[in-house]
């Protein structure tokens, strides 16, 4: 067993909060909230808690309380104990990992509400005005081979402009256009990561990244966000006991949270990433998807000097999904690597796809994201509103920014993975937690997007309330007619 970090008992003390309201035996209710806090993911697997003796007198339990209550997680499996070693966190063998939510639904049933992906419909008029310029301007380039592995000079221009605009000065000899951010993720870990690689990454963390991960044979070691977001002390005790190769980092309107990091954390890791050597990715996707009236902050990499920060973006959050267009921003040396590496994967970007993501920069950006600012606070609003109004005891954060609320289910309802499941018999498809970590924790939690139009989400929020309620008994659970609003 490798164990990714250690929780002293003060730290630990903070994490449990009011444990001993419960009515249960005092072992019980210390037990049972460990386990909580391992399922939420707030205690990541494989983690050493502290020693009994050290954690009864921060506590002021008896050593026995302590002990039974170590004892009953290591028989249900969430506690493993080695003489000489420590207790370290687990879960116990043969727990699910759910894969349902994900991918976008089936488009071949109709009715079905798709809360699985955070993705809009377009910002018309101007994604069709974009294209028609773009290919109005595509015979200068029909001439040529029309194959650009570092992307068309023009478009890295405009992606290092708006660098430039947002406090970070770029050349364009430091941007390499990809397919995509999913594409520039997989080129990056590719180059940097490799088998058994260790890759720190929040926990919760966006979902499709941690695939990445998994396909290239990297191992995630999750480091969990708190209230208040990053914890600069975790994050140091992570990247000095694991010694991860990698660190994976959304710091704008995070994916699943919608938390923002702020420029002191961004320094403070910046400065934690080039002391431990580790190469910071830095996905800035969801960075122009700001909702509510918040302070400007830097791009991570305006505090690094030393290129150990790398930064990757796209076009399909803030202009839409089918811009399959995203970029890199490196070390010239780094971009020219990759570039060179590039053909066994996708060789280039397609050029007209390319063009329009350049007139959308150069000269739509304040436009579209005035629209999309508008569309996104209304459309949280139907949702924070409907879940407030049809569960009440589900909970979340109100995000500032991003396309998604972070949800945490009732204590006394279903999980996650099983709500995900019931949900589609009601006809709403949904990421459960467990999709967003790394170990299957999570279970508590679900990720609901609010992309799609007002009375859509209430629609769906009513779906989410019924398979709750026939879950838990409350309801029925025979079969429901649903279509489309």
């Amino acid at each position: 067993m490798v164990v990714r970090s250690s929780i002293g008992a003060t730290q630990l003390d903070r994490a449990l909060g009011s444990w001993q309201r419960s009515r249960e035996p005092a072992y019980r209710a210390l037990a049972g909230s460990l386990r909580t806090l391992v399922l939420d993911g707030r205690v990541s697997v494989e983690t050493r808690l502290p020693a009994e003796r050290e954690l009864c007198t921060v506590l002021g339990l008896s050593r026995t309380t302590v002990a039974a209550a170590y004892e009953l997680l290591r028989d249900e499996g969430f506690l493993v104990s080695r003489r000489g070693s420590g207790s370290w966190t687990a879960l116990p063998e043969g727990r699910p990992m759910p894969v349902a939510g994900l991918s976008p639904y089936p488009t071949d049933r109709g009715g079905v509400i798709d809360l699985g992906i955070a993705a809009r419909p377009a910002a018309e008029p101007w994604i069709t005005r974009a294209m028609t310029a773009a290919v109005a301007e595509l015979p200068a380039y029909t001439r040529t081979h029309g194959t650009f592995p570092a992307g068309l000079q023009v478009l890295r221009e405009a992606v290092a402009e708006r660098f430039a605009q947002r406090g970070l000065p770029t050349t364009p000899d430091q941007i390499m256009i990809t397919s995509g951010a999913s594409a520039a993720l997989t080129l990056l870990l590719r180059a940097l990561g490799g088998p058994a690689e260790r890759i720190a990454v929040e926990s919760p963390s966006y979902a499709n990244a941690l695939q990445a991960i998994r396909f290239v044979g990297g191992r995630a070691v999750p480091v969990p966000l708190d209230q208040e977001g990053w914890s600069m002390d975790a994050w140091s005790r992570t990247l000095r006991e694991a010694a991860p190769a990698l660190a994976y980092v959304i710091p704008d309107f995070q994916n699943p949270t919608g938390l923002l990091m702020s420029d002191q954390q961004r320094r403070e890791l910046a400065a934690l990433t080039r002391t431990t050597g580790t190469r910071l990715i830095v996905d800035e996707t969801i960075a122009e998807m700001a909702i509510d009236d918040v302070p400007p902050v830097l791009p991570m990499a305006a505090f690094d000097r030393s290129g150990t920060a790398i930064t990757v973006g796209s076009a399909g959050k803030t202009f839409w999904g089918g811009l399959r267009i995203g970029w890199i921003r490196a070390a010239p040396d780094l971009i020219r690597r990759i570039c060179a590496d590039r053909a066994s994967l996708d060789v280039c970007s397609p050029v007209v796809e390319q063009l329009a993501v350049r007139h959308l920069l150069a000269e739509c950006l304040p436009e579209v994201l005035a629209f999309q600012r508008d569309r996104n606070r209304e459309q949280r609003e139907a949702l924070t509103t409907a879940l407030r109004t049809e569960l009440p005891d589900w909970t979340f954060r109100m995000p500032q920014g991003g396309l998604s609320l972070w949800v945490r289910t009732g204590d006394g309802g279903m999980g996650g993975s099983a709500l995900a499941e019931a949900a589609q018999r009601f006809g709403v498809w949904i990421g459960s937690g467990p999709r967003f970590g790394v170990d299957g924790v999570l279970e508590r939690f679900v990720r609901l997007p609010y992309a799609q139009p007002p009375e859509v989400l209430r629609e769906a929020v009513r779906r989410l309330a019924a398979a709750s309620a026939a879950g838990t008994g409350a309801g029925t659970a025979g079969p429901v007619e649903f279509s489309l609003l």
